[in-house]
């Protein structure tokens, strides 16, 4: 039972993988990639079933949710912070023939100014839950490392951590996208059988 379940996480989880680095593809790119989230999700359950710790299941649920709230919460906080200044951009530009022209540069200023820090707010309330994602994923991974004697997944895990942190800077993009071919390569080379524990000397 448990070889079987190990096999399907393997075939699942690096087709998940796969996809999940289609993502800069044009259009289907995002949906490409949910859809090799669930993948994986299913792959991690399949592991944690296997293995009788529920922990790594659980682990790897908390970091979507944590992803998904983050992004909920991003957009949230532009829309409430920035809506109305957006608002009142579009009103000016649709009045002037499209162009803003000389009317109160000022205000245009401060307008554009209020929209721009709701979005760099957003984006830093994204980057926080971002961040507390991937700590949950490292537990995940980093508990299929230790049961199934396998270096790549806690490797994986301290890179989505890596790249997390570094997400302002285009290095932690590169990053992501590492862990993404090592999280590949683990999922491909995951043993279909769980190691023996090792007997206790007397």
């Amino acid at each position: 039972m448990a070889s079987a379940q190990l096999t399907d996480a393997k075939i699942l989880g690096g087709s998940g993988s796969i996809l999940m680095i289609l993502l800069p593809i044009p259009y289907a790119g995002l949906a490409l990639y949910i859809a090799g989230v669930v993948l994986v999700i299913i792959a991690v359950r399949r592991i944690a079933s296997a293995l009788g710790d529920q922990k790594i299941f659980n682990y790897a649920v908390v970091s979507v949710i944590l992803i998904v709230v983050g992004l909920a919460a991003g957009v949230a906080v532009v829309v409430l912070t920035g809506l109305a200044s957006i608002i009142q951009l579009l009103n000016i530009f649709s009045t002037r023939g499209g162009t803003f022209g000389d009317f109160a540069r000022g205000e245009i200023i401060q307008l554009i100014t209020a929209v721009l820090g709701s979005i760099l707010v957003g984006l830093l309330v994204l980057w926080g839950f971002s961040i507390a994602s991937s700590v949950y994923l490292r537990r995940s991974f980093n508990a299929i490392g230790v049961r199934l004697r396998s270096s790549l997944f806690p490797t994986v895990g301290i890179l989505y951590i890596i790249g997390a942190v570094l997400a302002i800077m285009l290095i932690g993009f590169i990053i992501w996208l590492v862990a993404l071919i090592l999280q590949i390569i683990a999922f491909f080379t995951l043993p279909t059988e769980t190691p023996q524990q090792e007997p206790v000397g007397p």
